[in-house]
């Protein structure tokens, strides 16, 4: 006994092996069970009811999932389908805020204001009055009926605007978003992030033009002008201060182009709201034009400048047709006897007929003179200014008439015409502030420009150049017509600008329109200060009565009293 016990002990210790009849001890002969933990019991089997019950749970949910799924991927799969695609990563544009423009005293003349209701966040905001055929507008970027961009930009239409788009549209940047089927963003990502554009300082003093406009367009309500314009430049440079052009339209108005009624407006007004005057107007300039034929004249050692021509109202010369019905080319008055200076002062059309066309013993320029020395000073041609859409100038000559009036020739009265800026003469405002430009700096033919600086000067387009170009002529030929633009200030047609402030030179020009001659073309230009140059300009005021005494010289007049109170620094 004792030795099977051993044996089996032995057994046990080395292979750890439990004996049957040691597992069912009786719970009762062992001490220290837990019976509330069930501690000393038998472990009982899962009863047969517990199985299904768990197994008909289970199946259950294998039903309810498969019918959910039959639901979803064959009743309703293709709808789902198609919204599925929908749940996807989308790329958005982040639009790139257009560059600022400042006038010189950093005044911002165009600038962005947040919109929410707008598709691209931003407006563009312009200063107003005055400011539009000069800054010009944009058109925004526009979707399809789907929401797909066809224009991805601001662009810009008229104006600096345009001309600088390059510089001021910025580059748009992108982000990736995640949308589910409900278009609910649920993440985002910025790929590339937008670049601002370049911003514009210009050379405008919105001062200055704001009340150069609000002249011109007083003028034109209280005495029946149809329009007008006025540019102020720097001779020394060709920086221009102000260059207004009335009537104008809402830069935001067509940039928005959401107010039809406005911009109908617009294109069915007869006074052509869209026509910048400054530098796409063409008008017939009158004698304005008198002080380049005696430089002409000069050079060509045509007259003496003291010598004294009679004018005593009008001319006549024989007329070939009827030799008892001479033609005759009126004076605007009978002036006596002038010179050179004098003329100028008191615009003697008489004199400038003779020296233009000739007339008995005095010799005239002729038409291919009078057309050389205009172009000399760049009147007839672009002046190269960094706007969109200048106009040339119209020079009248025997090929131009042949061309206009089916070959008729060119007679010695259609030279007394052009003389005087009359027949088919037209020029620009700005080519004229050009060529006055070039009398008061003895002879250097500036290129007038907005651009004073900007964040990328490679950037400027081909017309934003700066050259000036040189006219080699002798200094005392600008005297004498220095000297009789400031007679015509002291005693002549000018006398409205002698004011105290500032010496002003001038000279004005009355050009009559149609066939009636009713309407007038009224100017003034000039420059100060007389003894040293730095400021020319030009006012134009387009088709008054021919009957009233108000014109041109009376805006001017106004701008030098207010920039005496309000800019004194430009008379130092």
């Amino acid at each position: 006994m004792i030795r099977n016990i051993l044996q089996r002990k032995k057994i046990r210790d080395s292979n750890f092996l439990v004996e049957p009849d040691e597992i069912f001890l009786d719970s009762k002969n062992l001490q220290n069970f837990d019976l509330q933990q069930f501690e000393g019991r038998i472990e009982k089997p899962i009863s047969k009811k517990t199985i299904f019950l768990v197994g008909a749970f289970f199946l259950l949910f294998l039903i309810a999932f498969s019918a959910r799924l039959s639901y979803l991927q064959i009743q309703k799969g293709e709808a789902y389908l198609n919204r599925s695609q929908n749940n996807v990563l989308e790329k958005q544009i982040l639009f790139s805020d257009r560059g600022i423009i400042y006038d010189r005293n950093k005044v911002e003349l165009a600038w962005n204001k947040k919109e929410e209701e707008d598709s691209s966040g931003v407006i563009r905001a312009y200063l107003s009055p005055g400011f539009s055929h000069t800054i010009g507008y944009v058109s925004y970027p526009m979707q399809d009926s789907k929401g797909n961009y066809w224009q991805t930009e601001f662009v810009g239409r008229d104006g600096l605007e345009k001309e600088y788009n390059t510089i001021l549209k910025g580059e748009n940047g992108e982000k990736i978003v995640e949308i589910d089927a409900r278009r609910v963003i649920h993440s985002e990502n910025i790929v590339n992030a937008p670049i601002r554009g370049g911003d514009l300082t210009t050379t405008i003093d919105s001062r200055i033009q704001k009340e150069l406009f609000t002249l011109i367009e007083k003028l034109s309500g209280n005495n029946s002008f149809s329009g007008g314009a006025g540019v102020l430049m720097n001779v020394l440079n060709g920086e221009i201060l102000a260059s207004a052009s009335f009537p104008e339209y809402d830069s935001e108005i067509l940039s928005l182009g959401e107010d039809a009624q406005s911009i109908e407006s617009y294109l069915t007004d007869k006074r052509m709201i869209f026509l910048d005057r400054t530098i796409s107007g063409l008008y017939t300039p009158g004698s304005i034009v008198k002080p380049f034929l005696a430089i002409g004249a000069l050079v060509e050692n045509i007259i003496d400048p003291y010598k004294k021509i009679l004018s005593t109202g009008s001319i006549s010369i024989p007329n070939p047709y009827f030799p008892d019905k001479p033609t005759i080319f009126k004076d605007w008055k009978a002036h006596g006897w002038v010179d050179m200076r004098d003329a100028i002062a008191v615009s003697s059309d008489v004199y400038f007929y003779e020296i233009g066309g000739g007339f008995e013993d005095q010799r005239g320029l002729g038409i291919a003179n009078i057309e050389k020395y205009a172009k000399l000073f760049g009147i007839g041609e672009k002046t190269g200014v960094d706007l969109p859409d200048e106009k040339s100038g119209v020079m009248p000559s025997p090929s131009w008439k042949a061309k206009n009036f089916k070959g008729e020739e060119w007679r010695v009265g259609d030279t007394y015409n052009t003389a005087i800026g009359q027949y088919g003469f037209q020029v620009t405002p700005m080519e004229m502030t050009r060529a006055i430009s070039a009398l008061a700096n003895y002879g250097t033919l500036v290129t007038p420009h907005y651009l004073l600086e900007n964040t990328n000067l490679e950037a400027l387009p081909p017309s934003g150049g700066l050259a000036s170009k040189l006219i080699n002529l002798k200094k005392e030929y600008f005297d004498v017509v220095r000297e009789g633009m400031r007679q015509s200030v002291l005693f002549g047609t000018s006398l409205p600008l002698n004011v105290s402030y500032v010496k002003v030179a001038a000279k004005t020009g009355t050009a009559q329109l149609g066939v009636s001659k009713n309407k007038i073309n009224s100017w003034i230009v000039g420059f100060f200060p007389y003894d040293n140059p730095t400021y020319a300009f030009t006012i134009m005021m387009e088709a008054g009565p021919s009957t009233g005494n108000v014109g041109a010289a009376s805006v001017m007049r106004q701008l030098l009293d207010w920039m005496s109170i309000s800019t004194p620094e430009y008379f130092e």
